[in-house]
């Protein structure tokens, strides 16, 4: 009886991967369909070599690829396009899956577009591909569909993401800077040092001048670099320093730690303060517009904060308004969002239009992110070029030190 490799699903989503004995892949399907699973994928198991043999390059590049924020505003304007349009939905899923150049998104269309043809609701067929598809993006399409307005909410999830690439993009060009700079600088140093610095020091020898203290200590740590074994120890570690930092900022005591630090961080701590209201304003505003419950959609922004002291603020005013309360209450307590975001917040609530409220407060601060961004970056050009000047710098007076002091005994 053959065995049979089976990629499949649970109810929740997750993936399963298990070996089934049948007579044939039917059987196999049956079993499992039995046991609440969904299954994808099923190929006869064989052994190591014609498995080796078989290597499915593609399947690789599959597992390997990521979807961005970016593949899925994209995706989600042209299917609102389709829909509105009036085209049938796995029509329309097997047109974008055709052209999608994402592999791992190609393949979730695909398996997407043969669940709904078999009778599954969409939002329920996305749900199964968490890698693709959220939960913010499987909620909104779930209002959408059960208010017959799937199109216009496809279109706000296209802007929601649209804009949320356009703050993510913001944030990577106020880093690239400092970060390229800085490696630059760091390169520049070891290479003076490990090369150009021991030629220098090998002319003093000859000569027989006194070195200088700090040039004693630029040698040493020349010396530190050029040997094999104390270069392994450092890069040794760096790296289980950041290993141990992952760990600890994967606790929830780290988490909050390293993410209080950063929003008290000169110069990025007020950045990473406004993007996370303009990121909280617009996914709220986002989903209470298309329907989604208040507390389903608090719980959706507390879990894509990306921060978790903000997280904790959100959580705050969810258990606040599953009491009764307001939304402001809990946010002031928390003292996490500017309190001009608070009271703009306050007053949507009070006068019922907090969803309009939230997307104002989202435009200002999506503004006051750029207008950061470029402040931040008009600071960091100088610093840095300060600070690789004073890399470079730093070895030429160890080099020219000596050199004087030789002229003088000359002289």
């Amino acid at each position: 009886m053959p065995t049979y490799a089976v990629r499949a699903r649970d109810v929740k989503g997750n993936l399963i991967r298990r070996k089934v004995t049948a007579d044939t892949p039917t059987d196999a399907r049956t079993t499992l369909r039995t046991q609440g699973l969904f299954v994808q994928e099923i190929n006869e198991d064989r052994g190591l070599m014609e498995t080796l043999s078989n290597f499915d390059l593609e399947q690789l590049s599959t597992s390997l690829a990521s979807v961005t924020v970016k593949d899925k505003a994209i995706f989600s304007r042209q299917f609102s396009s389709l829909v509105n349009a009036g085209v049938a939905m796995v029509r329309g899923l097997g047109v974008l899956a055709d052209q999608c150049t994402n592999p791992k998104l190609k393949r979730a269309l695909q398996e997407i577009s043969s669940d709904v043809q078999q009778g599954t609701d969409l939002s329920d067929a996305m749900r199964k591909h968490p890698q693709c598809f959220d939960g913010l993006y499987v909620s909104m399409v779930q209002a959408g569909e059960v208010g017959g307005v799937l199109d216009e909410v496809l279109d706000r999830l296209s802007k929601l993401l649209e804009d949320i690439a356009r703050l993510q993009n913001q944030i990577k060009s106020a880093l690239a800077y400092p970060v390229v700079v800085g490696i630059i600088a760091v390169l520049v140093f070891i290479g003076m040092t490990v090369f150009l610095l021991p030629t220098f020091a090998n002319v003093f020898e000859e000569l027989g001048a006194d070195l200088p203290v700090f040039t004693q200590i630029m040698l040493g740590i020349s010396e530190v670099l050029r040997t094999p074994l104390y270069s392994i120890s450092m890069v040794t570690a760096i790296v289980i320093l950041i290993f141990a930092y992952r760990q600890y900022y994967k606790t929830r005591i780290g988490r909050e730690t390293m993410d209080r630090l950063y929003l008290k961080m000169p110069l990025f701590g007020e950045l990473i303060q406004k993007t996370s209201t303009a990121r909280f304003c617009r996914t709220f505003g986002a989903l209470s517009r298309s329907g989604v419950p208040i507390l389903t959609s608090l719980e959706i922004v507390r879990d894509t904060s990306g921060n978790q002291v903000v997280a904790n603020a959100i959580d705050a005013a969810r258990q606040e308004v599953q009491t009764g309360g307001m939304i402001t209450l809990a946010l002031q307590k928390e003292q996490v969002f500017p309190v001009m975001a608070i009271q703009m917040i306050s007053i949507g609530e009070e006068t019922g239009e907090l969803d309009s409220m939230l997307m104002k407060v989202a435009d200002f601060y999506e503004d006051e992110v750029e207008q950061t961004v470029k402040a931040l970056t008009s600071v960091m050009e100088p610093i840095m070029i300060v600070f690789l000047g004073g890399m470079v710098g730093a070895i030429l007076v160890a080099m020219y030190l000596p050199m004087f002091k030789v002229m003088d005994a000359i002289g």
